[in-house]
């Protein structure tokens, strides 16, 4: 538990440096939205969030 917890926040942490050293601000909210999401269990969201996270990433 404590360890699968840890390797999510790693995985979080990983992706928004990664967000926002090529997309700025735009990428962490994006990212964000992804993770709200998730945790919400909001399917929608997140998928949507993760196509547009996609796209952003392929165009940087």
């Amino acid at each position: 538990m404590v360890l699968s917890q840890a390797l999510c926040t790693l995985t979080e942490l990983t992706l928004s440096l990664m967000a926002q050293a090529k997309l700025g601000a735009t990428g962490l909210v994006v990212l964000s939205a992804v993770f709200i999401g998730i945790r919400a269990r909001h399917s929608r969201l997140a998928v949507g969030a993760v196509v547009v996270f996609l796209f952003l990433m392929s165009q940087a």
